[in-house]
């Protein structure tokens, strides 16, 4: 019998240290930026990307990564190896990638490769692949590790601040007279997600009152464990910014465990950069 093998995309946001650690695989999106296609955090960095954002007129457009990619990974750790696959997927309501792998699957072992919708995005998504790579690591079955990630993408919570307007325009989440008002008038925007889709959940005048209502809204949804967890913390081209969200959480809450990571190209060619969440367990 062989052993259980985590794969994951690169819209989890997980670094190359953090990945190896763990023994997590990747598949990698492609951005395209001015003509040129790249691979997010394959080909390109987060911070060459945000280097090439500053560029006028500069629309990157990302893609599903096709069916033919997992095809061919599955059919080699299938046919060489024992092992069992369990891809933990962007989720569905964000991209096709999904949809391409269950394609991928049902094409070569639908009994040992696994493939699941992690509803999430960036490190509220890394957050429940790095509880499945644990949970192999403490030697849980395939059924015992399947239920942790279901029991993390019921739970997760993603909170996050959008720093500036435009890229929610061109994703038509917010219309143009909302986002040249939304850049004037200092508003950041307030999003969560639902059922694996972004929504807009509140609006705050200034950066320093959407951190301190960021931290509120984890107050009120928190589980009782909160100060236990490993919270999760992105930013988009600003670590001093993350960092000063860790400390406030650190205070607030007594937290001490995160995974703090740097927004890639694939989930910042969507909200640009200026862009905060913070991720953690509900009961």
């Amino acid at each position: 019998m062989g052993k259980i093998r985590i794969y994951a995309d690169n819209a989890c946001d997980l670094d190359e240290d953090v990945l190896e650690q763990h023994d997590i695989k990747l598949f990698y999106m492609p951005v395209t930026i001015k003509g040129k296609t790249y691979r997010d955090r394959l080909t390109i960095s987060p911070s060459e990307f945000y280097k090439l954002l500053e560029e006028p007129g500069v629309m990157p457009t990302t893609a599903q990564i096709p069916p033919g990619e997992f095809q061919t990974e599955f059919e080699k750790v299938i046919q060489e190896t024992d092992d069992d696959i369990i891809y933990i997927a962007f989720s569905s309501g964000l991209s096709g990638t999904y949809q391409s792998a269950c394609l991928a699957r049902d094409a070569v072992d639908p009994d040992r490769i696994t493939v699941i919708d992690s509803k999430s995005a960036s490190v509220g998504y890394a957050l429940t692949v790095l509880r499945a790579a644990k949970a192999v690591e403490a030697g849980k079955s395939k059924a015992e590790v399947i239920a942790e990630i279901e029991d993390n993408i019921r739970r997760i919570q993603h909170i996050f601040i959008v720093g500036h307007f435009d890229m929610l325009k061109r994703g038509g989440r917010v219309s143009a007279t909302a986002a040249t008002f939304g850049n004037l008038l200092n508003i950041k925007l307030i999003l969560h997600f639902v059922d694996g889709n972004i929504v807009p959940l509140e609006k705050a005048h200034g950066m320093k009152k959407a951190r301190k209502r960021m931290l509120e809204i984890m107050a009120e949804r928190g589980a009782d464990d909160l100060k236990d967890q490993l919270i999760g913390i992105n930013h988009s081209n600003d670590l001093e910014g993350a960092l000063e969200i860790k400390s406030m959480i650190e205070r607030k809450f007594g937290c001490s465990n995160f995974v703090i990571s740097e927004i890639g190209a694939a989930i910042g060619s969507h909200v640009g950069a200026g862009t905060y969440s913070v991720f953690f367990l509900t009961e």
